[in-house]
């Protein structure tokens, strides 16, 4: 029963619908950061009024990032990302902010 290629890695219930989806958010930010920006400058500026005089910049973030999200490049793209972090979780022990953080950045 191989067909070829290799057995797509088991994820569970959390890892496809919660851990993955926040790396999305967080390139998708990256990714429309314009658009953020533009809204969260409004936003500063606008105070109080700004659901109403900021729609415009609302409406962009929101169709910028919409699209970002229905990516199947970009979760595939994350996917392989959680599954390395996951990989040398699971080989160290030692999740991947306290690896970063553990390198020397002074000899």
């Amino acid at each position: 029963m191989d067909s070829g290629k290799a057995e797509e890695p088991f994820l569970r219930h959390v890892e496809k619908d919660v851990l993955i989806p926040k790396i999305m958010r967080e390139k998708a930010r990256v990714l429309c950061s314009e658009k953020v920006d533009a809204f969260s400058k409004c936003c500063q500026e606008t105070g109080f009024l700004m659901v109403v005089k900021c729609r415009d910049e609302n409406r962009a973030l929101k169709e910028c990032l919409t699209e970002q999200y229905s990516d199947p490049a970009l979760y595939e793209e994350c996917k392989q990302e959680y599954l390395k972090e996951r990989e040398e979780f699971r080989k160290t022990g030692i999740p991947s902010k306290k690896r970063e953080q553990k390198v020397p950045t002074s000899m």
